[in-house]
């Protein structure tokens, strides 16, 4: 058998036991239907597993690599069944009928018989290993069931941002196996800003060698605290990287998108080719705003977050450069569509240069926003001459949009809905929805630094999961340009794998499931209360960190009356919680709640519950606050 991720086998073999009332049987994101049957399958080492299709031999070894691991046995290999024999059969017969990436699985008790072609089979694999209940007296009791399934939209994406910080290789495939498991589709690999540019441009070497590294990064949050840590932070992408990143999210059939931001976010460009900027000889900062000490000269690669005036000048020189980049990336990368930015690209530079204020008039341009979108239409004619389309943020719907461009929607749903009544593509990210991940999950003061410190929202799991990606203003015609919805993650405030592990788990089960399954399956009590405990919990059982939601049944907010019943339910399977009423805080050395107790509080006064939940594995929530109050004066603060 082949090697495979040992995130996917660590992790789905620690699943726990889900209850037997659960209609979904412990899958994320639900199936379309499960009707549950009389009996089980037995599996055990007796068991054959049945691939008679050489396109299907990935992902058999997979499955039996699972079983390897789950059971401790190996399941003998064959290409057909001896009558009597207990099976196991991957096959494509039938599914030519199936809608795309569909599967179906039929679980009797002598046979699971498990249909789908390539991607479809390939997550049906993934539902029967999260289904699959812990080995009892080494065999494991899978219930009978029939399973049809298949997905809700298209392109189910989750992107990741590389340029405010660099991560390895090693974790960039780590992030795919994740994506796999929960059935996305899409990596979008945001690879230039104005902080790093990361991918290898064989003719423009200085795009590394320069643009790759910057000499220092902002202290705390942005505007910090005036100054940068002086730490070089660089690292980049060689095209024989980026080559194996995309040949191994293909295997578990994700489409993997480069983004080269364009014309704004170009500052490591800039920094390494100064003639592409409106003013080459400027300096990237000047006076007081300098990050850093000294008196270095010259352009930059930013050193801190936000947005600058330094942009791409539109000379034939500048479009050349970016046909020259795109060139070698859309040989790097099959992806369909190519994503190009186009957003926050302030105008001032433009309207300083006499160039571009001369350029808007002979190319019969309203102002400044029509060169953006005369910029935008440009690149999308030379995308489309070598077959492929492109991708942009919102904002390029400003001065008119390109002929056939996609939108991803951020800033809320308007210009998603807008592209969309134009009856162009859409996929829907609003930060207002939960999709920045970027964004802490709680208010409580327990949360590391995230951009959200600013008021930016917030992005909790339960917000994500009932967020629905096509808004009820559009009608029935124009919904069908809304082909698929995005999980953000931006790196700003995420120094190390472990944040981002910390900062996409658990609103990535929650991301899967609005992607996934039909509306109509939605349930989020049996979300909550049932398979979200399951999946953390083999999560704990990993090398991979999450954020630990607060008990299940308390709420964040005051509770107002005089006799309360606190009724609690641990977040993850085999969690405790811990509480106080003495507003210490909690932590194990507090009461542990095992089942429910009375608060009584006396009038005119008020008690607060603070509880802590901590996993098997030692990982805390945050410390979760609930006012009991009855009738006590209000503590007005100056």
């Amino acid at each position: 058998m082949k090697r495979i991720s040992l995130l996917l086998v660590a992790a789905l073999t620690a699943i726990q036991s889900f209850a037997q009332t659960d209609a979904n049987m412990g899958i994320i994101p639900a199936p379309v239907s499960i009707k549950k049957n009389n009996g089980t399958f037995q599996l055990d080492k007796t068991v054959t597993l049945i691939s008679n299709e050489t396109a299907n031999a990935k992902t058999a070894d997979l499955l039996n690599a699972f079983i390897v691991t789950k059971g401790g046995f190996a399941l003998r290999e064959a290409k057909s069944a001896t009558a009597g024999q207990k099976s196991i059969v991957l096959t494509s017969a039938g599914a030519d009928k199936l809608p795309a990436e569909g599967y179906v699985i039929n679980i009797s008790p002598t046979q699971i018989k498990v249909t789908g072609t390539g991607a479809g089979l390939f997550y049906a694999v993934q539902s029967l290993m999260q289904l699959m209940p812990e080995k009892r007296n080494d065999k494991i009791t899978i219930q009978a069931a029939e399973i049809n399934d298949y997905p809700r939209f298209k392109y189910r994406g989750m992107h990741l941002d590389v340029s405010r910080h660099f991560f390895p290789v090693s974790f960039i495939k780590k992030y795919i196996d994740i994506l796999a498991m929960y059935k996305l589709n899409t990596f979008h690999w945001h690879l230039t800003d104005d902080q790093g540019w990361r991918i290898e441009i064989k003719q423009y070497p200085k795009l590394t060698s320069v643009g790759g590294k910057r000499n220092g990064t902002i202290i705390g949050n942005y505007p910090g605290t005036g100054g940068t840590d002086n730490i070089e932070h660089g690292g980049i992408y060689t095209q024989d990287e980026v080559k194996q990143v995309i040949a191994y999210a293909a295997a578990k059939y994700i489409n993997v998108i480069p983004e080269i931001e364009m014309p704004g976010h170009a500052s490591a460009a800039i920094a390494a080719y100064p003639e592409l900027s409106a003013f080459p000889d400027r300096d990237t900062w000047v006076g007081e705003k300098a990050p850093w000490s000294g008196d270095r000269k010259g352009k930059q690669v930013q050193q801190t977050w936000g947005v600058f005036d330094d942009v791409f000048v539109p000379t034939n020189n500048t479009f050349k450069f970016l046909e020259n980049v795109l060139d070698e990336v859309i040989a790097l990368f099959p992806s369909k569509y190519i994503h190009i930015g186009g957003d926050e690209c302030p105008k001032e530079y433009w309207k300083q240069s006499a160039f571009c204020q001369q350029f808007i008039k002979d190319n019969n341009l309203k102002d400044e926003h029509g060169l953006q979108s005369y910029f935008i239409q440009r690149i999308e004619k030379y995308v489309n001459s070598k077959g492929r389309s492109i991708i942009g943020w919102d904002e390029i719907l400003e001065g008119g949009l390109a002929p056939n461009a996609t939108v991803m929607s951020w800033r809320g749903e308007a210009g998603g809905i807008e592209a969309a009544k134009q009856n162009h593509d859409v996929i829907m990210t609003p930060g207002s929805a939960g999709l920045y991940f970027d964004h802490k999950s709680s208010t409580s003061p327990d949360e590391p630094l995230t951009i959200s410190g600013l008021g930016s929202g917030f992005s909790n799991f339960q917000k994500v999961y009932n967020y629905d990606p096509v808004p009820k203003v559009l009608a029935v015609e124009q919904q069908k340009y809304i082909i698929g919805v995005q999980g953000n993650v931006w790196t700003e405030y995420m120094e190390t794998p472990a944040k981002v592990e910390y900062m996409i788990f658990p609103k990535i089960f929650s991301l899967s499931e609005i992607a996934w399954s039909p509306v109509a399956r939605k349930d989020i009590k049996n979300f909550i209360e049932e398979r979200v405990p399951v999946h953390l919990a083999k999560l704990d059982k990993t090398n991979t960190n999450y954020w630990v939601p607060t008990p299940i049944g308390q709420p964040e907010k005051v509770v107002n009356g005089e006799n309360f019943t606190i009724e609690l339910k641990a977040p993850i399977d085999g969690a405790r919680i811990f509480y106080t009423l003495d507003n210490y805080r909690p932590s194990e050395t507090a009461k542990e709640y095992t089942s429910s107790f009375k608060v009584n509080v006396p009038q005119g006064q008020k008690k607060t519950l603070k509880t802590i939940v901590i996993t098997p594995s030692g990982k805390r929530s945050v410390v979760m606050e609930t006012t009991l109050n009855n009738g006590a004066p209000e503590v007005k603060t100056k």
